[in-house]
């Protein structure tokens, strides 16, 4: 395969310059790629992630009332006057459709923004797995996949994910990983490979990560094993530099 595929397992690990030419995928399972891909696929007219609370409420008073909300996490938890926390049942169809989502997390927006130097910058999560290879299949740029990580620490959840991304596009394109010599890579695909040998590996390594210990601290499981189901959605959440919107991806 004449193209590079590498993992990132914290953005702090690549500097932006290196993305350039390629395709970044953003990979924050829980929770930041999971909403935002169902926000999107539930009719939000775009996502504008920002990098800090005031910069949030400073651009939803540029817009009319009614036509968009805050939404996002500090902690994991909802922000004092935001409209919505980084739960993803929250954006149903009838609260997001035709609106624009002003959104911030903790972790997810900044490797985003980290990543905005790359050609086309991606939002993949478990939810939309397959539509997000089918999209790097179709490009032979260098794919890039950026795991956000937790305060600065490796997540087991984000490096799976990458991991079984990295998987499904060497199946997809009739090759074998170990075509790439990307060692964070390998070291992403063999957690995934090791967590899916049992039947219950998989969601025993989500609920043992620490996003997945964290969310069980705040009592979000039903948004843990909803982050961890795969193929939800057929839609790939894109994220355009020059507008600062993440829209779907045509």
């Amino acid at each position: 395969m004449s193209r590079e595929v590498r993992v990132h397992l914290l953005p702090v690990l690549f500097e932006p310059e290196e993305v350039r030419g390629g395709i970044a995928v953003i990979l924050d399972i829980l929770r930041a790629s999971t909403t935002i891909t169902h926000a999107l696929a539930h009719g939000a007219k775009c996502v504008i992630p920002t990098l800090d609370v005031e910069a949030s409420h400073q651009l939803k008073s540029e817009y009319s009332p009614g036509t968009a909300i805050t939404g996002g996490e500090r902690e994991g938890l909802l922000i004092p006057g935001f409209d919505y926390d980084n739960n993803p049942f929250a954006y149903t169809a009838d609260v997001v459709k035709n609106k624009t989502i002003i959104f911030t997390t903790t972790n997810g927006t900044k490797a985003l923004h980290r990543a905005s130097q790359a050609d086309r910058v991606l939002i993949g999560s478990f939810v939309n797995l397959s539509a997000v290879v089918s999209v790097l299949v179709q490009n032979l740029r260098p794919v890039h996949l950026v795991c956000a990580g937790t305060k600065g620490k490796i997540t087991v959840e984000d490096a799976l994910c990458a991991g079984a991304i990295a998987q499904e596009l060497a199946t997809a394109s009739k090759i074998s990983t170990e075509d790439w010599t990307d060692d964070q890579l390998q070291l992403a695909v063999r957690l995934y490979r090791d967590a899916i040998s049992t039947p219950d590996g998989f969601l025993a390594a989500m609920r043992n990560s620490f996003g997945g210990r964290n969310c069980r601290r705040l009592g979000f499981d039903d948004q843990l094993e909803r982050a961890a189901t795969r193929d939800l959605f057929s839609i790939v959440p894109e994220y355009h530099a020059d507008t600062g919107q993440i829209t779907l991806s045509n």
